[in-house]
């Protein structure tokens, strides 16, 4: 389970703004704060003493978390999330004959998986099930693989290459390999499968955990995969009478009762000629904090896609997890106690209608600012005309309005930042006692991954509140900086914490960031942080992190909409990417913007794009998102609507400079062919992700590649997928 950038994307769309407006003011470390400081004590990693210990430390810890609904509240099955994650500036390829991008990633030389990768020569995806590879030059499909049968196309799936070897990432429990006879049930856990690439593309081993999938990240050629299993614990119906009391006090009994192998993880590996093996997680290879967070047992397999699938070294914690964020020489697996829920920020009336005041002056334009205002607002331009660039097939039929994961459960009304008490949580029995909520912060575990096989475990630590995703941490000359946002009753706070990254002992921290919001976006860059909060306006702050135990903040800047996602530009520039809003709170659109933090004490925006009922899958996913920094050319994709149907999924092209962010074009893909008598989806046309190979721009849907020049974006090929 994952609760991630797409999830938080996601929840965010439906947010509200209420309020317009610049600002730019400072506060020093002494900034105030509306929630309680936490006593974070100290947390370390405990190895169990033998199987004996293990059950018995884990049978008790249980116990201490079982409910009458089970481990955890009924609502948690609402909580499952799939995520992924994020991104670094598109670069020059290593080792081609031309320039390409990469995936965007958080983090340079940490890879992370996603629908397509590319080595300047081969561009690799994986699709409906199906993997291909295409020849760059000659734009031919040159091999194809299916991993999955067509009834299992819809299993998500993303990619990790090294080399020739490419390890595809089925997230989705139950999958079947292609061509197998299911002669028994299929493993619920997700599936990894190591694709040999020279030649005819071929299947050369399989790794399936039992448990769900958290993330991953590769260094080199080895993978590092994070999974999350809770224990398998049968428990009793003592029938539809019984109090929550005695439901609580039956499931504890069976808790006590469990074995140990209702905790320990297991796995299957299946090698190149076909057979399979079963293993388990053996307890010298499980370690616990010093205080349980619940029932849950997080797993790091290790696999070398050099040298195929083997032992995966797999080690657990005992602990829960949801947040994964890797370096170079350090994976760190965050653990919160409680799931992450987005509260609706604002009730909005059913007949809440903008008004023309409300809208910003630009609403339903495209908007490119060449020239920044004193306040440091985007100013007010005309209406951009139609783009004779724009490359339009004849008929694109409506699909679904833009895409939101499937993962964020949507309330009754549809509003998918609801909260489970809201929508799931069965009325409370007034003569049964509140049970206890664990406190609102965050594990952080950091692991060695310097050495080949099993990582090493460094040291444990913890923070107030909860993490947004992944980019809330940051490694930094031997610091960690986490920032999350604490709830108190009706209150909340933001804060930034710096941890020394061999103890995770804190040693500075700067709070009061946002007082009655929360985080909606963070990026750490050098020795500076941007935290992005959000209830009613959009501060953005800068934060100052030289000195690692005084951190500050210098500046902030107060404008309508949000920004998701942050991305360096280069030479004190900031990109962000979200949604504007009206006065009343009501989303109004994509925007990208172009920040200037040169000065942290003086944020400024100097441009603004917006395009009226539209949203982009950048929002929540940075991997859909292309900043291509030789040219300043950016690509997103664009979701728009008419109020009943999406009226197209295509690739916004921007061009952004010193100042200014303009559109350069759009490039649309072909509706596919009807399907008579089809049982699955359509194929999507909408643009996914895109990708820079020498001078050409690729873009990639479900329906196939399309080559588009950079220089004007006319049609170079279309690589179609049948």
């Amino acid at each position: 389970m994952r609760t991630s950038i797409r999830t938080a994307g996601a929840a965010t769309l439906a947010a509200a703004l209420l309020a317009t407006g610049c600002t730019s003011t400072q506060a020093g470390p002494s900034a105030s704060r509306t929630t309680p400081v936490v006593d974070l004590g100290k947390v370390k990693l405990v190895s169990y003493t033998g199987c004996d210990d293990m059950l018995a430390g884990l049978r008790a810890a249980a116990a201490k978390n079982v409910g009458p609904w089970g481990l955890g509240n009924p609502q948690i099955m609402f909580a499952e999330a799939r995520s992924d994650v994020s991104p670094t500036q598109a670069k020059v390829g290593v080792g081609s004959g031309q320039e390409h991008s990469t995936t965007n990633t958080h983090e340079a030389g940490v890879d992370e998986p996603d629908l397509v990768k590319t080595d300047g020569d081969r561009v690799i995806t994986v699709n409906r099930g199906v993997l291909r590879i295409v020849d760059a030059a000659t734009r031919k499909v040159t091999g194809t693989l299916r991993l999955v049968d067509a009834e299992q196309a819809w299993a998500p799936a993303d990619l990790l290459i090294s080399g020739d070897r490419a390890l595809v990432l089925f997230s989705g429990g139950g999958v079947i390999p292609y061509g197998a006879v299911a002669k028994r049930a299929p493993s619920p856990g997700p599936r990894y499968v190591l694709v040999d690439l020279a030649g005819e593309p071929k299947v050369i081993g399989s790794l399936t955990p039992n448990g769900s999938h958290v993330d991953a990240r590769m260094v080199g050629s080895t993978v590092r995969l994070v999974v999350r299993t809770q224990p398998d614990i049968p428990f009793p119906d003592p029938g539809p009478d019984a109090s929550e009391r005695k439901r609580t006090l039956t499931n504890a009994e069976a808790v006590k009762k469990a074995p140990l192998k209702a905790w320990l993880p297991t796995f299957e590996t299946t090698d190149a000629k076909g057979v399979t093996t079963t293993g388990s997680v053996r307890c010298e290879q499980v370690s616990h904090p010093d205080e349980y967070t619940g029932g849950s047992m997080l797993t790091v397999h290790t696999l070398d896609l050099s040298q195929g699938i083997t032992d995966s070294a797999p080690i657990s914690i005992a602990a829960d997890g949801d947040t994964v964020y890797g370096t170079g020489s350090s994976l760190y697996v965050a653990s919160n106690p409680r799931w992450w829920w987005w509260p609706r920020p604002v009730d909005l009336a059913v007949d809440d209608v903008i008004t023309p005041s409300e809208a910003p002056a630009s609403a339903g334009t495209d908007q490119g600012t060449p020239k920044p205002t004193s306040t440091g607002q985007a100013p007010q331009v005309e209406p951009t005309q139609p783009d004779p660039t724009v490359s339009v097939p004849p008929s694109v039929p409506p699909s679904v309005p833009p895409s939101v994961p499937p993962s964020v459960p949507p309330t009754p009304e549809g509003t998918p930042s609801s909260t489970p008490s809201e929508t799931a949580s069965p009325e409370p029995d007034p003569s049964e006692p509140t049970p206890a909520q664990p406190p609102q912060e965050t594990q952080v575990h950091r692991f060695d991954i310097t050495a080949p096989g099993a990582p090493r475990y460094v040291s444990s630590g913890k923070v107030p509140g909860r993490l947004l995703n992944q980019y809330s941490m940051s490694e930094y000359e031997g610091h960690l900086r986490v920032a999350t946002t604490s709830e108190s009753g009706t209150n909340s706070s933001s804060a930034v914490y710096v941890l020394k990254n061999d103890t995770l002992a804190k040693v500075g921290e700067i709070g009061g960031l946002g007082d009655g919001e929360r985080i909606y976006s963070v990026r750490f860059i050098g020795p500076m942080g941007y935290v992005v909060t959000f209830k009613q306006v959009d501060p953005l702050y800068t934060i100052d992190l030289r000195d690692p135990a005084a951190p500050r903040k210098t500046g902030e800047l107060k404008i309508t909409g949000y920004s998701a996602y942050l991305h360096p530009a280069g030479d004190g520039r900031l990109i962000g990417i979200g949604q504007e809003a009206s006065e009343k709170g009501r989303t109004l659109g994509t925007q990208v913007s172009l920040f200037d933090v040169a000065d942290p004490a003086n944020p400024r925006r100097l441009s603004q794009f917006f395009r009226k009922d539209s949203g982009s899958e950048a929002e929540w996913d940075p991997h859909a998102f292309l900043y291509w920094a030789k040219t300043g050319m950016a690509v997103l994709p664009l979701n728009t609507w008419d109020g009943t149907a999406n009226t197209g999924g295509s690739a916004l092209v921007l061009k952004i400079d010193d100042s200014s962010v303009t559109r350069t074009g759009t490039v649309v893909h072909p509706a596919p062919k009807p399907e008579r008598n089809s049982r699955f989806a359509a194929w999507d046309p909408s643009v996914r992700r895109s990708l820079v190979i020498g001078d050409s721009l690729w873009t990639l849907s479900d329906t196939g590649f399309k080559v588009s020049d950079m220089n004007g974006l006319a049609d170079q090929a279309w690589i179609p997928f049948s």
